[in-house]
């Protein structure tokens, strides 16, 4: 046996443990990464003048809650929310409740895309400032969030192992469940 075959071979064990470990593993680490991050987020904005999206998301919720909520009012909400998002996802309890908030505040925090536009996107070109850019990173937040709630039902992640020669070959294989239907009268 040649020691390239034998590398790739050892290669491949490794690789295929590391599967098994991902689809064992991955969902809770998501899980708890994005409660992390709204914890995190969510407890700078309690503080006046920490967090870089203060002035936007201010105005931002006065908008969206037609001035009822302005000022310091706004950002507590918002902290608020966040902060309760990130103990649902960091503690697996109440998951459901806290994608649902995690969607109303994804809506209130990728909103000034659509309100304010010409505020950010002002650079040449019209690229976007850093403050569009960190509304922008909200789409992956979203993608996350919507694996999480596909397993609030029992879903979860299934290893059908492949070598790994064998998967450089292929295409990433399309994800959309085959579902069955039944229909009852």
């Amino acid at each position: 046996m040649n020691i390239g075959k034998k590398w790739m071979d050892g290669f491949d064990r490794f690789d295929t443990r590391m599967n098994h470990w991902l689809v064992a593993h991955s969902i809770t680490l998501l899980r708890i990464g994005m409660g992390i991050v709204f914890l995190g987020f969510g407890v700078l904005k309690f503080f006046p003048g920490i967090s870089p999206i203060e002035v936007l998301a201010t105005h931002t919720t006065n908008v969206l809650t037609f001035g009822v909520l302005s000022g310091h009012y706004a950002m507590d909400f918002v902290a608020g929310l966040e902060c309760i998002i990130g103990i649902c996802f960091l503690t697996g309890r109440f998951l459901r409740v806290g994608v649902w908030l995690m969607a109303v505040q994804m809506i209130g925090a990728m909103s000034p895309l659509f309100l304010f536009p010409a505020r950010l996107f002002v650079g040449p070109y019209h690229a976007p400032t850093l403050a569009a850019q960190y509304i922008i990173k909200d789409i992956i937040l979203v993608a996350a969030g919507m694996v999480i709630a596909s397993t609030w039902t029992g879903a979860r992640i299934v290893a059908e192992p492949q070598g790994l020669r064998q998967s450089l070959r292929k295409r990433v294989s399309d994800m959309r469940p085959k579902l069955k239907t039944t229909v009852t009268v």
